[in-house]
Parts: structure tokens; C-alpha cells; sequence
């Protein structure tokens, strides 16, 4: 697909750039399950046949729609000093494009990082000429280890404010309205009732961005403890 040249007389504004920009749209709006060629090319005023000159099946359009999210991620360059702070930044702006399009971190966890997509790759690149300059011998590793948990929690964090939106609710009242339901059925598990406790005072995104730095610390103290020692000069 990434070589493969575009064919035909079209209309001047149909294009593949178009078309993925608008199935993006789509996708940010209503999700994977209700994106489908016919629906694009009714938005986009054009028939199937049309976008099938520029991408051949749903599966490329989806691989093309990730692609251009990528491009949205920063990585900051890899000649800094603080390789965790880098990597922070780096997987806090994968965390904020994954909830900008809630579809993208279920793409990749059912396919991780296969794609080949000139701007995955050089997200690619880039994380793995950070860790190779923080020292690590098998950067590709640390690459999985680090995205294995954003891809995972970023996930369920766009599943659940997926759920909020579609309520209707803030999610400040959507957790309000199911915490009594939770508070009973958490009642005879010690551990969990002390979970469900009185409603926080704290903004759920805190709540939510307060997890993810966690989880991402632990990540980063299990990686740092696999540097090996630096040698003197």
C-alpha cells in the first residue's frame, strides 16, 4: 500500500489525503464499527468505486487513518539528558492522541506496532534512538515493554470515556450516578468497598492522569534497573 502509486482520473478535490482526513472524522465521531466505504463516499460526495481508486479495502483505509495519527505523536530528540523525562513526554503525547481518537489504541492492540506507515516508522525510529542513547543494548525492547503499557492503558481510558460520552453525562455526574450501584456490589469485599468510598474531590481527568503517571513510573523504574552500568571514560 505504501508504494503501491494511486491510478485514475478522479475528482480534483478526492484524494487519498482527503479521504483519510475524513474517515478520521468519522472515526473520532461514531467509531471503527460504524466507518464503512459506502458512508465515506457519501460524505466525501463520491461513490465507492471512486475511494476504491485510492484505497483498495477498509483494512488499508484503517491502516492509513493510524498512520496519520501517528504523525500527531512527539518524541523528542534523543541527544538530551534525561532519558525518562524524554520518554515521559513521548508516551504522555501517545496517551493524548489516543484520546483525541479513541480508536487508535484498539487498532493497536490488535495489531501492535506491524504497521509500516512513514509516520509510524519514524515514531518508531525516534523512541529507538532515545533508548540506544539512554544505553540500552536492545532498544526495540525497551520500545515494547514502554508501549505495551500505553497502548494498554490508553485502551481502556478511551473505552470508558467512549461509554461517558455516549451518556450524555459529564463524566463527573456519570461516576456519581453508578456509584451507589458500585458501593453495593463492593459491599462484602473489604478491599474494593474501601475502593468506592465517598465521591473524590478530585477532578476524574486528574484521577485518570494520576493512574497513568503511575503505572508509567513503575514501567520506567522496571527499565532503568535493566541499564547497564556506565563505563568510565
Amino acid at each position: 500500500m505504501w508504494t503501491r502509486r494511486q491510478s485514475g482520473p478522479d475528482q480534483p478535490a478526492l484524494s487519498r489525503a482527503a479521504i483519510v482526513r475524513e474517515a478520521i472524522v468519522m472515526l473520532d465521531a461514531d467509531g471503527i464499527e460504524a466507518l464503512s466505504m459506502r458512508k465515506l463516499g457519501a460524505r466525501l460526495n463520491a461513490g465507492a468505486t471512486s475511494l476504491y481508486r485510492h484505497v483498495a479495502t477498509k483494512d488499508e483505509l484503517m491502516e492509513l487513518a493510524v498512520d496519520e495519527a501517528f504523525g500527531e505523536i512527539a518524541i523528542p530528540a534523543a541527544d538530551g539528558p534525561d532519558w525518562r523525562a524524554a520518554a515521559t513526554e513521548a508516551a504522555r503525547s501517545f496517551r493524548s492522541t489516543a484520546l483525541r481518537h479513541p480508536w487508535l489504541a484498539s487498532m493497536l492492540g490488535q495489531a501492535g506496532l506491524a504497521y509500516l506507515g512513514p509516520n509510524l516508522m519514524s515514531f518508531s525510529e525516534r523512541l529507538a534512538a532515545l533508548f540506544a542513547a539512554a544505553g540500552f543494548p536492545e532498544p526495540s525492547r525497551a520500545i515494547d515493554t514502554v508501549m505495551s503499557y500505553v497502548i494498554g492503558i490508553s485502551t481502556t481510558e478511551a473505552a470508558w470515556l467512549t461509554t461517558v460520552a455516549r451518556s450524555g453525562e459529564t463524566e463527573t455526574d456519570f461516576i456519581a450516578r453508578l456509584l451507589p450501584a458500585a458501593q453495593q456490589a463492593a459491599a462484602e469485599h473489604a478491599h474494593l468497598a474501601d475502593s468506592f468510598g465517598a465521591p473524590s474531590e478530585t477532578a476524574p481527568e486528574e484521577i485518570r492522569d494520576s493512574k497513568f503517571t503511575y503505572g508509567l513510573e513503575v514501567v520506567l523504574d522496571g527499565l532503568a534497573m535493566r541499564l547497564p552500568p556506565r563505563q568510565p571514560h
